[in-house]
């Protein structure tokens, strides 16, 4: 299957990033490699960049599309999280780029079992050689963990119901396909509640990738980590796609603005906690209507952005 992938917000995040021609850049988020494809038409051949992905389709793909680039790209196996592995040549870097969420390729590559729209067995795994699996969580999880993961990483008002249909189907045997989870899901929720809004299982698939990922706790370690290995002038730029990721972000960014360890009823600061970054923009970039109208995918898409000081 041909890895097809649009990325949102190009012009955007290639703009903010303000790439210097000999510089360093991560892409945490490989995917398709279409922003690394902007990136690296602005490097020369002293510049550098590191072509983070976990899924190894994706990189392979990339490394095709970016074989005619003179700089120095390096091909990195690896969740963008892995401080030691990323930074293990190069400490500091020009600038980080992180697209997060499913890429379009993992979603339309029905084998992989993202969607919920195509039948494939339950697996939904980024990096395909973890043993980790959607089976696992949709066979074993007790149905107070389904309610906690659908409730919290899908934001899904009927998490207790969806999770009381899934253990009582798999009670009578496994459940081993998407389509069969997609029915279920249908199932468990109302009809008149189905009449609106996005496909009845989306809410559900989502959290049960986040879950068999790890995405949110990759991420919160990122935001943490990823900002130190900035230069000076350097810039990060996070697009996030749904609510749980965007509130991480943004609080993380928070927390860095506001270093202050000192309790509230001080007068004046003791702690000696200054903050080392800087907002671009106040409030996120979000696509405009053409970008949507021509890639619905970007819909949800909002883009942040920070300074090293």
């Amino acid at each position: 299957m041909e890895f097809k992938h649009t990325p949102v917000l190009f012009e955007e995040v290639i703009r903010e990033l303000r790439i210097k021609p000999d510089g360093i850049y991560m892409d945490g988020t490989l995917g398709g490699g279409g922003h690394s494809e902007g990136i690296c038409k602005k490097l020369n051949r002293q510049g550098v960049l590191l072509a983070v992905d976990r899924d190894v389709d994706a990189l392979e793909a990339s490394r095709k599309r970016l074989n005619d680039f003179k700089c120095n790209i390096q091909f990195i196996h690896s969740s963008y999280s892995n401080e030691e592995l990323i930074f293990e040549e190069f400490n500091k870097v020009d600038g980080i780029l992180l697209d997060l969420g499913v890429s379009s390729f993992q979603l339309d590559n029905a084998n992989r079992g993202f969607s919920y729209m195509n039948d494939a067995p339950m697996d939904m795994r980024m990096n395909e050689e973890d043993e980790f699996t959607a089976y696992d969580v949709v066979n074993g999880y007790s149905e107070e963990k389904l309610t906690e993961i659908i409730r919290d990483y899908g934001e899904e008002r009927w998490a207790s119901r969806i999770a009381n249909f899934i253990v009582n189907e798999r009670e009578k045997e496994p459940i081993i396909r998407t389509v069969e989870l997609a029915e279920i899901i249908k199932k468990a929720i109302p009809a008149a509640a189905r009449r609106k809004g996005p496909h009845p299982a989306k809410r559900t698939f989502q959290a049960i990738r986040i879950e068999v990922n790890g995405e949110l706790s990759h991420l919160k370690k990122a935001m943490e980590i990823l900002p130190n290995h900035l230069n000076s002038g350097g810039r990060m730029a996070i697009i996030s796609f749904h609510s749980l990721e965007d509130r991480i972000v943004k609080e993380a960014i928070n927390d860095k603005l506001n270093p202050c360890t000192c309790p509230p009823d001080f007068p004046i600061c003791v702690c000696g906690k200054k903050t080392d970054i800087k907002k671009v923009s106040k409030k996120p970039i979000l696509p405009s209507s053409e970008e949507i109208d021509s890639n619905p995918r970007a819909r949800s898409a909002k883009l942040r952005i920070i300074e090293k000081l």
